[in-house]
């Protein structure tokens, strides 16, 4: 439905974006902030006042809604009606290709065989390496602290 033939509360009941969006589908080309806000404080009636003090407020609800891209010259546009192009150089190309084709070194592991390590010397008894350690209350922590 084309927003001239809407009632006045139908576009009451819609966001200011929304009604952003059909007015650019409607215009079929970008428009400028002023211009957009401007079509819609005709189409809800508002005043010049109310233009000026909500202009702010309207830039930044653009801005943030993910529908519409800020094009050169200040000019917004719907994101649907532009695409995305990534283009990479021959150079880029091989480069990504040649990071992937490295192979890891080989790391040799020097291993001092004529070392024997004897049952005595590993030390299996952690009763003694406890016999250091205290349990505290958490009481005594926020003392400390």
């Amino acid at each position: 439905m084309k927003l001239k033939n809407m009632k006045k509360e139908e576009l009451e009941i819609l966001s200011y974006t929304d009604l952003s969006e059909m007015i650019l589908k409607e215009n079929k080309k970008p428009m400028n902030t002023a211009d957009i806000f401007k079509t819609i404080c005709g189409l809800l009636e508002l005043s010049e006042d109310e233009y000026a003090n909500k202009i702010g407020d309207y830039y930044t609800s653009l801005t943030t809604d993910k529908r519409f891209t800020l094009l050169d010259k200040g000019l917004w546009d719907l994101k649907d009606n532009h695409k995305v192009e990534i283009v990479l150089d021959d150079d880029d190309e091989e480069e990504i290709f040649e990071d992937e084709e490295t192979e890891p070194e080989e790391i040799e592991e020097d291993i001092d065989e004529s070392v024997e390590i004897t049952d005595d010397e590993i030390d299996l008894d952690d009763d003694e390496d406890m016999e250091d350690l205290s349990i505290v209350d958490e009481e005594e922590i926020e003392e400390d602290i």
